[in-house]
């Protein structure tokens, strides 16, 4: 039951992150965005921790959590950002990360011998075919961000490595890393994070910020409810159970950002995108039975 309910506010949670990119466009550049997001989170939960004099990780695990926290969340997510400003279209992008369930489902069974029965992998397919029918007006008809100074072939290259990245990064954490308490390794893994959004606007020169309500009210609900919440239920769940189940609850993501959307911000929700929803929600309970 405890499990469910967690699925549940995490699927909530982390599909809300594609409204908060799309709320903070106007007022701030992406990655420095990003950095006060990890940096917050790690500053929330490494205090949370501190009160509640929960044990740190080792000397020796604290790289280990850096790198889990950078290929979870930074690398992912700047390099997402970076390939949909250099001209991708921004559902291509999404279609793409939903490839990491169906990654980590294949990656998951020489690594930990996880092995998905039949009826999950029936499920990883529907989810997967549900996301592309949510995604389909978006790809056919969106208008990519004028293209940018990178060749075509690199950004690609970035975005599948970009996808790489979060299925490392979940598959990281069922290695010795599970052995550490869940609010410090949240607090160490955010840090990493923030480090690499670090580099990203050192290197990209991002230094764009305008203080609207909108981007504060962003950056709160960004630190708390997504670094915060959905990352720390996903490392949870990631620990307690099999990968593939944990990570095929990201197929319903897009479906309910496009919902979302919808609701928020009166965005066309096609019939093809609610048939989309109803079988990427099929695929899901398929892949975790």
């Amino acid at each position: 039951m405890l499990t469910s309910l967690v699925a549940a506010a995490f699927v909530a949670l982390w599909s809300t992150g594609f409204i908060v990119a799309r709320a903070i466009k106007p007022y701030a550049d992406p990655n420095l965005f990003l950095l006060a997001r990890f940096a917050g989170t790690a500053v929330l939960f490494g205090a949370v921790a501190f009160v509640a004099r929960a044990p740190w990780p080792g000397r020796r695990e604290w790289p280990r959590h850096l790198i889990a926290g950078a290929l979870l969340q930074g690398i992912y997510l700047g390099a997402s950002y970076w390939a949909v400003a250099q001209g991708l279209n921004a559902g291509v992008m999404a279609l793409l990360g939903a490839l990491q369930p169906l990654a980590t489902a294949v990656l998951a069974v020489p690594l930990f011998n996880e092995r998905l029965p039949a009826r999950g992998w029936l499920g990883m397919a529907l989810g997967l075919a549900g996301v592309a029918l949510v995604l389909a007006p978006k790809v056919a008809g969106g208008v990519a961000p004028p293209p940018g100074t990178a060749p075509a072939w690199f950004v690609v290259v970035v975005s599948v490595l970009s996808v790489g990245s979060i299925t490392a990064g979940s598959l990281y954490q069922k290695g010795k890393l599970a052995q550490n308490d869940l609010r410090t390794a949240v607090a160490v893994q955010n840090l990493g994070a923030a480090i690499v959004a670090a580099l990203f606007v050192v290197l990209l020169h991002e230094t764009r910020w305008i203080g609207a309500p909108a981007l504060w009210i962003s950056l709160v609900w960004g630190i708390v409810f997504l670094s915060g919440g959905a990352v720390t239920m996903l490392m949870w769940m990631l620990r307690r159970g099999n990968a593939a189940r944990a990570t095929s609850l990201l197929f319903l993501a897009p479906p309910l950002a496009a919902l979302q959307g919808y609701l928020l911000f009166g965005e066309t929700l096609a019939a093809i995108q609610l048939a989309g929803f109803a079988l990427a929600l099929v695929g899901v309970v398929l892949a975790r039975r």
